[in-house]
């Protein structure tokens, strides 16, 4: 938005036009101890002067640094079709035009980005996206909660707490119970999730692989909560999908998960985009929106969306959820994503991640001080016991334009020696050098063992 400056007299022009006395007026309803009653104190300076002090400031981000960090949000490649293709003018646009049908583009988009992750999930239906992963689980378990009657959600602790954090939002207001399944060596414990499963749970919640990129039991979970009649949830990583039985192989009900790694940039944590699949016995309570193919009367193939189980569509009592669709661009590259790579590409980019992942864990742990965190199997991501707190590694190798991983214990208060370390296809063999000669070069200095 362009900044135009104004006048004292345009001002009072405009405070006249709207039928107001003063600014002070406008923000009555602002309580005082909150207003800032003094100037902003903004030098007064020229355009050419602005530029050079943002110039300036622009100079202090840190410029190529390698990323090891996951935690949900993934350094993967884009090919450079993607951007030509998604940033056409037919496309660019941030939201579902409410005159959708005219927009026969973007429609196929989303069609053919629900077909992808039907095809991904194993799963007979799914929306045209949301927010985010963490948005999708928590309608997800609303949905359950809606088709079951009940009003029990369990979710494991292994699932990421932001997926948590934003279910625990969901409920506040409502009359949910929400009860945390706990884990035991990295998974979750199954012998306590039966004890909290009964014929009052909705759901259980489980991701697979989990936060700390172990792989779940997920099938006796999916057998745990079935037998009580609740629905299983299952948060899934779509690149890891690739190598992974489905969800719909194990019987889950839902399948929902973050679609950033789909050919969106991490872009500082956003925009991320939200899938959202199900059963087809569960299709008129999904929220959102589906789009559908379709005839004319000419029998011309056109698409429409339908199913539109939001307020503004249906008396607001009857609405299954008043959230809207995601950003319709990233729907829009995540589906071009999914073309351009292929049902090979992808599972090439699950495989490459894996081997990378393996490879590099086992050249960390021959260092002194590191070893798995937990015994079981992982995929891409993976749990390290570090000498030291993991927050302090994380500190020095950034220092060297190195993120090493994430440090669990920002969120797992016992975990402050675990670092959770991603790889993808994009890390090169003289990267994970750079990673491991880090580690060791701070293990032989002996400042990892507070020498």
């Amino acid at each position: 938005m362009a900044y135009l400056s104004n006048t004292d007299a345009d001002r009072k022009k405009m405070l006249e036009k709207i039928g107001v006395g003063s600014l002070e007026e406008i923000f009555q309803d602002i309580p005082a101890n909150l207003r800032l009653n003094r100037p902003l104190n903004i030098p007064a300076l020229s355009e050419m002067e602005v530029l050079a002090e943002l110039e300036q400031l622009s100079r202090q981000n840190r410029q190529g640094t390698v990323c090891f960090a996951g935690g949900g949000v993934y350094d993967h490649f884009i090919p450079s079709a993607l951007a030509t293709l998604a940033f056409r003018p037919e496309f660019m646009t941030a939201y579902t035009p409410y005159q959708a049908e005219v927009a026969q583009g973007t429609l196929q988009v989303i069609y053919e980005f629900q077909t992808h992750i039907c095809r991904l999930t194993g799963m007979e239906v799914a929306n045209a996206s949301m927010y985010d992963g963490a948005t999708a689980a928590a309608e997800a378990a609303l949905l359950a909660i809606s088709v079951t009657g009940r009003n029990r959600v369990i979710v494991c602790e292994t699932v990421s707490p932001f997926v948590r954090d934003v279910l625990a939002a969901y409920v506040t207001p409502r009359d949910i119970e929400v009860v945390t399944a706990p884990m035991s060596q990295g998974i979750t414990d199954l012998k306590k999730l039966s004890d909290l499963v009964d014929n009052r749970a909705a759901c259980v919640i489980v991701a697979q692989p989990n936060f700390f990129g172990q792989l779940e039991e997920v099938e006796r979970i999916g057998e745990i909560i079935h037998q009580a009649g609740g629905k299983f949830i299952m948060v899934v990583d779509p690149i890891v999908q690739a190598l992974l039985k489905t969800p719909g192989d194990i019987s889950a009900d839902l399948a929902v998960g973050e679609g950033q790694p789909l050919g969106i940039p991490m872009s500082f944590g956003g925009p991320l985009l939200g899938f959202f699949a199900a059963k087809k016995e569960l299709v008129r309570s999904l929220p959102g929106r589906i789009a559908a193919r379709t005839k004319d009367i000419e029998s011309r193939t056109g698409f429409v969306l339908t199913l539109q189980t939001r307020e503004q569509h249906i008396r607001r009592q009857k609405a299954t959820s008043n959230i809207c669709t995601n950003q319709a661009l990233c729907a829009t590259m995540a589906s071009i994503y999914f073309s351009l790579m292929g049902r090979t590409g992808l599972r090439q980019v699950a495989l490459l991640s894996m081997e990378k992942a393996q490879a590099t864990a086992k050249q960390i742990c021959a260092l002194d001080g590191f070893e798995p965190y937990f015994p079981g199997p992982f995929v891409r991501e993976f749990a390290i016991r570090t000498p030291r707190p993991a927050s302090e590694i994380v500190l020095r190798l950034v220092d060297k334009g190195i993120l090493p991983g994430v440090d669990a214990g920002r969120w797992y208060p016992k975990l402050t020696d675990c670092l959770l370390v991603a790889l993808t296809e994009k890390r090169t063999e003289s990267e994970i050098a750079m990673l491991v000669g880090g580690l060791r070069e701070l293990s032989a200095r002996g400042v990892l063992s507070g020498v």
